[in-house]
């Protein structure tokens, strides 16, 4: 109700109702929706050429992540050797539908993701009246840090955690009479699956930002709960990536822990979150 009742005029000081205000967010959703269907309708065209570009890229043993891992064993060979050559993940369709489907709901889903910026904007024009200047300020860095730690995250799942859980589940045999025929669904589910909870999951900070601000969340919990926070995060980061390698563990955990610590950093002391 607080933000109905500083929201009160439409640009031309005339008193905004509680269904003007409806009408205001059903304007700035539809348009946001409209965004989201024109960038959806651009990706479907091209969308043959994104996936065997971009989408499938992991599949293939040259992908950059792979030829990375490669020189790294390389140059350290105390660590397991880690080979590029010969891998290849073959998919397979068993459904009749489900490329054309796959095919519509890839160009939503990455529609979405791509015009994440354009609909937090569209969310502020609509949250900004109802603010205080100074109040403008805090929020506009915590759009902008949303956006960017999003897209980092987004990024950090398509480089690093699919690949590295794809690697280790294709080549992964419960026995050698059972080959891994893997479905063009299950691909793409864990593929947008991943890439979706690793955005969310770099939100951290921000989520961080907003609780300490209201005065929730105090920088002496990341201190008192450092040793939990490691032993937690390891375990997430075994369950993202369930292989016994610790240098493949060691490359998803440290990101997510380095969020830890990013959280630590913004988040006020007791004394000032007051």
């Amino acid at each position: 109700m607080a933000l109905i009742d500083r929201h009160n005029n439409d640009g031309n000081g005339q008193e905004m109702s509680f269904w003007d205000h409806l009408d205001v967010l059903r304007g700035v959703l539809l348009r946001t929706l409209a965004v989201v269907v024109s960038v959806a309708v651009v990706l479907f065209a091209v969308m043959p050429r994104l996936f065997d570009a971009v989408i499938l890229a992991p599949c293939r043993g040259d992908f950059v992540l792979y030829r990375a891992f490669a020189r790294v064993t390389e140059w350290m060979p105390f660590l397991p050797q880690f080979t590029t050559d010969g891998f290849h993940v073959e998919l397979i369709n068993i459904q009749l539908a489900s490329q054309f489907f796959i095919h519509i709901s890839t160009s939503f889903w990455l529609a979405l993701v791509i015009s994440f910026p354009v609909a937090l904007y569209l969310l502020w024009t609509f949250v900004a009246p109802a603010l205080y200047e100074h109040e403008k300020r805090g929020v506009r860095v915590a759009f902008l840090l949303g956006n960017v730690m999003f897209f980092i995250g987004v990024a950090v799942g398509y480089y690093v955690v699919f690949p590295v859980t794809l690697r280790f589940l294709a080549d992964y045999h419960v026995s050698a009479m059972v080959p891994n025929q893997i479905s063009l669904d299950s691909y793409i589910d864990t593929f947008l699956m991943l890439l979706f909870v690793m955005g969310l999951v770099f939100e951290l900070p921000l989520v961080a930002w907003l609780l300490g601000n209201l005065g929730v969340l105090k920088r002496e919990f990341f201190g008192t709960y450092r040793r939990h926070a490691i032993v937690g995060l390891l375990l997430l980061a075994a369950f993202i990536t369930p292989t016994g390698d610790p240098f493949t563990l060691m490359i998803v955990f440290l990101p997510i822990y380095a969020l830890w610590e990013l959280s630590a950093m913004i988040v006020p002391h007791a004394a000032s979150a007051q």
